[in-house]
């Protein structure tokens, strides 16, 4: 490989695993990984966005997605999207530069420019697992096997770091078994590399819990919960339920499976509907906290799961029975060994769910904001939705085109998320609507130059009620206010009103078109499809102040 240096070697074992667009930002130290205008990454605006961008990649298209960073502040930049994406479960692999090896003195710190400790030491807490290769060798084995354990379930975020003065030299041998384990790995003591491959599908050794599931379901009114692990197995998971009669309800991540519940479960009408149950079979995860109104909401009197692998971390909930191995295979047999049964719950949840909601003039503008969001979706076009009250409406009741049509943050809640994580989305190809509020979009306002420069597909709808609404909305509920505006209640939005640009003219002088308007009713709906009907960047900005959905926390307990 002597033609080929170890930055490119890590860009071509990256693209090959399914990263084939990368993310980046460019540095004094990472610089090789530009050594050639083809094929390099593309450049973003803010180290944040490149990690962003990979997990907004990983989420569409169910593959690895990649960030290339530079040294000290390039690395700790990315540190708020790699905890995204180790929140959500997402296969990246974050590759930063280190100072040069030869400037390096163990247990010393020289004041090298962006030196630190421990850089590696600051994603231990995150990531799956660390990899800190030295040499060109180390290298060749460390980003193949960081590859491997990234997309071994439990899916999860990898980081990697390279001396600067190594990534520019000849590669070193492919190793003869990618994946396997090896000195030349430094690897974090919080997470073993080879986690989760100790789950086993029945029959490959373990005590087969298939008969016990099938035991748990028989002569049971079953729901299916589909977490985002039931991605890997949509169509399974949907005859699933089919055939056991089962209600099927999803997470954020899970969101577009076909015919399951389009509201979350934190609506009364659903929440109902899942205690009601005898078993709770949970497939792929997500029985968490922002789930599941931190446990408080009602349980079946059986918990079932099936996941690819064991979770990383002792569930809340313990499962009376639970089963793992590869999902397509695991619910094919499923669906063979129980019988096809007819529907136990003759309610239309959905439809009462909406039905009231619209009958709720509170919420008449978000509802007429998400027919909008909902004509974009008909189009085809995925759905990336920021830390902002209509990212929280978007996020639990529109409808996204399928499975993968919809990035939601709220695995960590990371605001400013939406914007650059649409880079990533759009990137695979797809229309891409990413809606903000006016305070996200301002953490990341110069990804704007990103999407123009690619020339991505993406359209921006900014919802601006100038400033951070949810807080509004928290100092409501804590003051005991009765309407939004808490100022006018008396009650002063001390650091919530926030002073927002033209962001019309804010986009033109990024070479952005964008259109005004006045309300969230059709005006809007003609904006966004046409907008997207475009094919190229957009931005589309409408003033409203809309009052939060039953998905966040404050209003978990809110009576119908």
């Amino acid at each position: 490989m002597a033609d080929v240096t170890v930055a490119s070697d890590v860009l071509d074992v990256l693209r090959s695993a399914g990263a084939t667009t990368v993310f980046g930002l460019p540095g004094v130290h990472n610089l090789p990984f530009w050594g050639s205008t083809a094929g390099a990454p593309v450049v973003v605006r803010h180290e944040q966005a490149a990690a962003y961008a990979a997990d907004g990649w990983a989420r569409r298209s169910g593959a690895l997605g990649a960030a290339v960073v530079t040294t000290g502040p390039g690395a700790t930049n990315a540190l708020t999207g790699f905890g995204e994406a180790a929140a959500a479960g997402s296969p990246i692999v974050l590759v930063a530069s280190e100072i040069p090896q030869r400037l390096r003195r163990p247990g010393r710190l020289r004041g090298v420019l962006h030196e630190s400790r421990d850089q590696a030491a600051l994603f231990a807490p995150l990531a799956k697992t660390v990899f800190t290769p030295r040499t060109p060798d180390e290298t060749a084995v460390a980003i193949r096997e960081a590859v491997a354990v990234a997309l071994t379930p439990p899916r999860g975020p990898v980081y990697v770091d390279v001396p600067a003065d190594v990534l520019g030299q000849a590669a070193g041998p492919v190793p003869p078994a990618a994946g396997s384990t090896s000195s030349a790995a430094d690897r974090a003591p919080t997470r073993a590399p080879d986690d989760g491959r100790h789950g086993h599908a029945p029959g490959a050794g373990a005590p087969d819990r298939t008969d016990a599931l099938v035991r748990a379901l028989e002569g049971r009114a079953v729901v299916v919960w589909a977490g985002r692990g039931a991605l890997d197995a949509p169509s399974e998971t949907t005859e699933l339920a089919r055939t056991l009669g089962a209600p099927l309800v999803t997470s954020f991540h899970a969101r577009g499976l076909p015919g399951a519940l389009d509201v979350p479960p934190h609506e009364p009408e659903v929440a109902a509907l899942i205690g009601s149950a005898d078993v709770l079979l949970a497939v792929g995860g997500d029985l968490d906290g922002m789930h599941t109104r931190n446990w408080t909401m009602p349980r079946p009197p059986v918990l079932a799961t099936v996941d690819a692998a064991p979770p990383a971390d002792p569930p809340e909930w313990d499962a009376d029975v639970a089963v793992h191995g590869p999902l397509p295979g695991v619910l094919a047999a499923l669906v063979h060994a129980v019988g096809t049964r007819r529907p136990w719950s003759g309610k239309d949840v959905s439809d009462q769910v909406r039905s009231r909601l619209a009958d709720d003039p509170s919420c008449a503008d978000a509802l007429a904001l998400l027919s909008s969001v909902d004509a974009v979706a008909a189009r085809g076009a995925a759905l990336v939705c920021d830390m902002a009250v209509a990212g929280y409406w978007t996020g639990g009741y529109a409808r996204p085109a399928g499975p993968r049509g919809l990035a939601y943050p709220v695995g960590w809640g990371t605001l400013g998320f939406g914007l650059p994580a649409a880079i990533g989305v759009a990137s695979t190809g797809v229309p891409t609507l990413a809606v903000c509020g006016d305070g996200g979009l301002a953490m990341a306002l110069g990804e704007l130059a990103t999407i123009v420069q690619e020339r991505l597909p993406v359209v921006v709808l900014v919802v601006d009620d100038a400033g951070y609404g949810m807080l509004r909305f928290d100092i409501e509920r804590s003051a005991g206010g009765a309407s939004i505006d808490t100022a006018r209640a008396g009650h002063p939005h001390t650091g919530m009103d926030l002073h927002t640009p033209d962001l019309v003219a804010l986009a033109a002088a990024f070479g952005m078109p964008a259109t005004e308007v006045t309300g969230t009713g059709p005006e809007l709906t003609r904006a966004l499809t046409g907008a997207v009907d475009a094919g190229g960047p957009h931005l589309v900005r409408v003033p409203a102040r809309l009052m939060p959905p039953r998905t966040t926390s404050p209003r978990w307990n809110d009576t119908p």
